[in-house]
């Protein structure tokens, strides 16, 4: 039975700048980091949630995952963050997820396209879920607006210990987010975490931040505000299990299955 020790880090992304965040992020690293298992950053971290992926280096999607191998191996540290993707003529909104523990890169593509931004007509939608094991915990991954879907988020037969949903979520929608997060942690009976961006992006929406951890009854346990930096937080393993037991609801969760297209 082992705790689990998280590092999220909520920050002003450079728009369309992925050299400065990649530098930014080594400075703020190296002069703040703490002994972690697993490192959280946000939704596109290189740029920022843009709507121009083709604007970006053709090389931006290599680089970030040489720079996210690196900082993992440095760090000896399981780090997750999401980039733009570009496969062939198809573009994607992927998670990179490197296991330090396993020496595994894992992906993800976000499923849920946010249509309000047209992110649907420029990006391909994933289709599978990833969920990995470190230090004995099972870990879901999850990109922004997936988090209004708790079909896709459902935590079946405890598939998993804790939920990530890294984001680019604007402040006028704050609330959403505090509740939902708060939600699916309650209805899946696990730690959840949020991880958001600070700032203002190129197209002009604000970011205020909140990137939270929440856990199983739905107390919120760190919340970085609206501030810079990196938020150290341990999971606690008991806590989970106990409560699990003493509170079964999952026990009597409907069956389904989900058909993918």
């Amino acid at each position: 039975m082992q705790d689990l020790k998280i590092c999220t880090i909520q920050f002003n992304i450079a728009w369309m700048d992925p050299k400065s965040n990649f530098s930014y992020l080594e400075k703020l690293l190296n002069d703040h980091y703490s002994e972690s298992d697993l490192i959280l950053l946000p939704e596109m971290f290189t740029s920022g949630f843009t709507m121009v992926p083709y604007n970006l280096p053709e090389s931006n999607y290599i680089e970030s995952k040489v720079w996210l191998a690196n900082i993992s191996t440095k760090y000896k540290s399981s780090i997750a963050g999401s980039v733009v993707c570009k496969i062939e003529n198809a573009f994607f909104n992927r998670l990179i997820l490197f296991n330090n523990e396993l020496g595994e890169c894992l992906l993800y593509n976000k499923r849920h396209l946010f249509r309000m931004a047209g992110e649907h007509e420029i990006y391909s939608r994933g289709l599978n879920k990833l969920i990995s094991i470190i230090k004995g915990w099972k870990i879901a991954f999850f990109i922004c607006y997936d988090l209004r879907f708790p079909v896709w988020c459902r935590n079946h037969n405890l598939e998993y210990d804790v939920a990530v949903f890294v984001a680019n979520w604007p402040e006028k929608r704050i609330n959403h987010w505090k509740n939902l997060l708060i939600a699916r942690a309650i209805e899946n009976q696990c730690y959840v975490i949020g991880v958001n961006r600070t700032g203002i992006d190129g197209n002009g929406f604000v970011y205020s931040g909140q990137s939270m951890v929440i856990n199983p009854l739905g107390e919120i346990l760190s919340n970085a505000d609206n501030e810079e930096g990196l938020f150290p937080y341990i999971l606690d393993r008991k806590f989970l299990e106990q409560y699990r037991d003493s509170f079964p609801v999952w026990k009597d969760s409907d069956d389904y299955s989900l058909e993918l297209s």
